[in-house]
């Protein structure tokens, strides 16, 4: 039943001509049929389009003018053809089942809208012959993160976009908007998602998605 669904990977990209091809390639390993990677560009201005370039025919590059991830991710789901929708941040990984695992929680039960599952953070340790290493930095964690979760593309007409005007934890204020409209979420204990924490990208977002996640299931 989940072969049938159709699912469009969103990826915001800034300047990420160091993690793009490994990302791109998590996704191509889930070895699922039914996929379009979205590849939207936010005024990179290293190589990013040289590679994306090189992808195979089911990956679909974009550009814009740098305007911030949320806009990035917002046009990706405009171009989008799936009926599923999911996300990946630029320098993180998926799970090599999490299209398998995921699919087949939202194809069980129809009136699931997302689900989502726990997500291992990493940190930066080295980098050799221009290729980042990464180790695991703690328990893994249900968190609020768009990249752990697959989407009916139909919650988004309902909830709405994600909002422009913010330039971080814009996915968690998505996910309380979603809550407040009683949006079905399935949860699961399986990791599906690699947060790779280095120094490019340390916020405090992650952490706030835990906070927020730990307060939804006290609910």
């Amino acid at each position: 039943m989940e072969n049938s669904l159709m699912v469009s990977v969103i990826i915001p990209v800034y300047n990420g001509e160091a993690f793009l091809a490994e990302a791109v390639e998590s996704i191509q390993r889930q070895n699922y049929e039914q996929l379009e990677i979205i590849i939207v560009d936010d005024g990179s201005t290293d190589s990013t389009a040289e590679i994306a370039a090189d992808f195979e025919s089911n990956v679909r590059y974009f550009y814009q003018s740098n305007s911030g991830p949320a806009v990035a991710r917002n046009r990706g789901l405009r171009m989008s053809r799936g009926n599923v929708i999911s996300f990946l941040d630029i320098d993180d990984l998926w799970s090599e089942d999490k299209l398998k695992l995921q699919l087949k929680h939202l194809s069980r039960d129809k009136s699931v809208e997302i689900v989502l599952g726990h997500t291992q953070r990493m940190q930066f340790t080295s980098v050799e012959k221009g290729k980042f290493h990464f180790m695991d930095w703690s328990e893994p964690i249900l968190a609020m993160h768009l990249g752990s979760a697959v989407f009916k593309k139909s919650v988004f007409d309902r909830v709405g976009y994600l909002d422009k005007s913010l330039n971080q934890c814009e996915d968690w204020d998505w996910f309380m908007r979603a809550k407040e409209l009683g949006t079905s979420i399935q949860l699961h204990e399986k990791i599906t998602y690699f947060y790779r924490q280095h120094a490019q990208n340390m916020t405090n977002d992650m952490q706030v998605g835990v906070n927020f996640a730990s307060r939804m299931l006290k609910q």
